[in-house]
């Protein structure tokens, strides 16, 4: 079992961490499979929106599982541990399709950090925030001292990550980093996702995309998309590519 689900409904992916019994925390196959999830969606234009929740009522996830890296060295717990966790969560925050978070319980460590990386969240009442890494002796390694300092103003964030405070629910409402304080947050997620039906999927994608090049996330990579798609829109790039295909010089009209 890969501990990540994903159902497909009315244009909506509902993806949800199932590991209920460890707090649905992170292991090296459900990375696995949480990314090539996201690659999948990513390719399917039948999907509008994309949810992201957690199995059970306790723990949307309590981040990543200590069995998973504790035994790891040094060196490959740097470069395979953190490196492969950022490449994945990096998948999720950068997805051409809108996403939401629903934070059905405790959202701790490398599960803020996967939270962080949706668009939008929402989440349950008496569910708690944490950063609690240095408690096990480490830091946050899934972005949580960069993209989350995007999120969560700067002396709440040290609050967590040096002083190991929980924020509860309506405080992270109140600072920003969720949408709403809700009971039922995968019905709210849902009717919120149907109203993508109504929206332009490029125009979303392209929304996203600058926002994120405002912001900083993966900008270099945000900017090109933005001017590829451009220039692959116009007839100077069609007629590059019949004259090459035609092994002649190009006669661009700049249109």
């Amino acid at each position: 079992m890969s501990g990540v689900g994903v159902e497909v409904s009315d244009g909506i992916a509902s993806i949800t961490l199932d590991n209920v019994k460890r707090l649905n925390a992170l292991t090296l196959p459900m990375l696995d499979a949480l990314e090539g999830h996201l690659t999948d969606l990513e390719r399917d234009d039948t999907v509008y929106g994309v949810i992201l929740t957690g199995a059970g009522d306790r723990a949307f996830c309590c981040g990543a599982d200590i069995a998973a890296w504790g035994a790891l060295r040094p060196a490959d717990f740097a470069r395979h541990w953190i490196r492969n966790g950022h490449r994945i969560f990096d998948r999720l925050a950068r997805l051409s399709k809108p996403t939401i978070g629903v934070l059905n319980g405790h959202a701790f460590g490398g599960g803020l950090e996967l939270a962080g990386c949706c668009d939008i969240r929402l989440m349950v009442p008496g569910a708690f925030l944490a950063l609690p890494e240095a408690g096990v002796g480490i830091v946050p390694g899934w972005s949580g001292s960069q993209r989350l300092a995007r999120l969560i103003p700067e002396p709440v964030l040290k609050e967590m990550a040096l002083f190991g405070r929980r924020i509860e629910a309506e405080r992270a409402k109140a600072l920003g980093f969720v949408a709403d304080v809700v009971v039922h947050p995968m019905s709210v997620a849902r009717e919120i996702a149907s109203g993508l039906r109504e929206l332009s999927p490029r125009a979303t994608e392209i929304s996203k995309n600058m926002i994120h090049a405002a912001v900083g996330e993966d900008r270099g990579a945000m900017v090109e998309a933005l001017g590829g798609a451009a220039a692959a829109a116009s007839n100077d790039r069609d007629e590059g590519v019949t004259a090459f295909l035609d092994k002649r010089k190009p006669a661009f009209s700049g249109q």
